[in-house]
């Protein structure tokens, strides 16, 4: 097992990485204020690992409310967060009870905002148990619903006091979820560390096999970069929305495709191509620059093109993403490979032609 810490003062937390953490009851006990717990998992996550979970957390001295939802994005709704709620109200949960969201990012963004605003807050732990979620979803504290009008855009920032991501169950992944995952790699990458591009450029096959030292690595790296990143800018007043590079245009692409038709990794996939075309048309990247993120996103198997969708309705989704600043929009772009920045006041013919470069 291999640890981290997000430095957050008295918010700091662990990230436990590593094959069969999923099972260690020394990671949950420290967590358990009462008896009381509560897995939060999905229908198809449920009959793989809840057994474990609940096995490890009553070894903790836990007594354990399992709540399983539909799989999918369109559970990350109101009604879902409603059937949350009345699980923790009927098995009588306190303000001392742990919430563990088992699972991917939907159920980890759920669990977590249930945990936010339950009697006002209560505290919850990430088991990730799909790639997204390992290195990006499952720490930072960014928890949320989606609404019609825009992904994520009902949350709180609440910070879970452990992440415990059991590399293991990645072998269970389907191939498009395994690679959908990547993106995200590939995202913290682009984003933030060109050496860290330079390794995927030369191992991506490897983390597309599944080799476990690779996925460590990988997994890793990306929890060291965006701890880093949170905190420095717990509530993504600057520097954190660098992390979202590709997701301004991803975002756009699920709330037009109908959230769930494309995972979240393949929008933001796509959506890192058109990002990256808008920075070679603000004459900050080289045509190169372009075709390496281009390349990259392909060897993983990920789309580098965006839905048959009117580049008129995706800048107008974009104008209710959560990085907009007075009303106008926002977008990471590139500096470098390896180096994004945040750029205000850019013309929507531009945008609109990095979209038509990435049809």
């Amino acid at each position: 097992m291999e640890s981290l810490r997000v430095a957050l003062g008295e918010r700091s937390y662990p990230i436990h990485i590593g094959a069969g953490v999923l099972d260690d009851r020394a990671l949950y006990a420290p967590h358990l204020r009462s008896a009381q717990a509560a897995i939060v998992t999905n229908e198809v996550v449920g009959p793989l690992f809840l057994g474990r979970a609940r096995k490890a957390l009553e070894a903790a001295g836990a007594r354990v409310t399992e709540i399983v939802l539909p799989d999918g994005e369109q559970t990350k709704a109101w009604p879902s967060l409603e059937r949350i709620f009345d699980a923790l109200l009927a098995a009588r949960c306190g303000r001392d009870a742990l919430v563990v969201a088992l699972g991917g990012g939907v159920v980890g963004d759920l669990a977590g905002f249930a945990a936010a605003v339950y009697q006002r807050g209560v505290d919850y732990l990430q088991v990730p148990t799909t790639l997204l979620a390992q290195v990006d979803s499952s720490v930072g504290g960014k928890t949320a619903i989606n609404h019609p009008r825009g992904k994520n855009m009902i949350g709180a920032f609440h910070q879970p006091r452990a992440v415990i991501a059991d590399v293991s169950a990645l072998s269970t992944l389907p191939d498009r979820e395994l690679r959908a995952g990547l993106a995200e790699v590939i995202k913290h990458g682009i984003a933030l560390d060109s050496a860290f591009v330079a390794w995927l450029e030369a191992n991506i096959e490897k983390l597309v096999r599944r080799e476990a030292a690779a996925l460590v690595h990988a997994v890793r790296r990306c929890c060291e970069l965006k701890a880093a990143v949170v905190s420095a800018d717990e509530r993504e007043a600057g520097e954190r929305a660098l992390l979202n590079f590709g997701h301004t245009f991803g975002h756009a692409i699920e709330a037009a495709s109908g959230y769930g038709n494309w995972l979240h990794g393949e929008a933001v996939a796509a959506g890192m191509v058109m990002a990256s075309e808008l920075s070679q048309r603000l004459g900050l990247v080289a045509k190169g620059d372009v075709e390496r993120v281009r390349s990259l996103l392909k060897r993983a198997g990920l789309p580098v093109s965006g839905p048959q969708v009117p580049a008129a309705r995706l800048v107008e989704l974009m104008a209710v993403d959560k990085k907009n600043v007075r009303g106008a929009a926002r977008f990471v772009i590139l500096e470098a490979v390896g180096r994004a920045a945040l750029k205000e006041g850019i013309d929507a013919g531009l945008v609109s032609e990095a979209i038509a470069a990435a049809a």
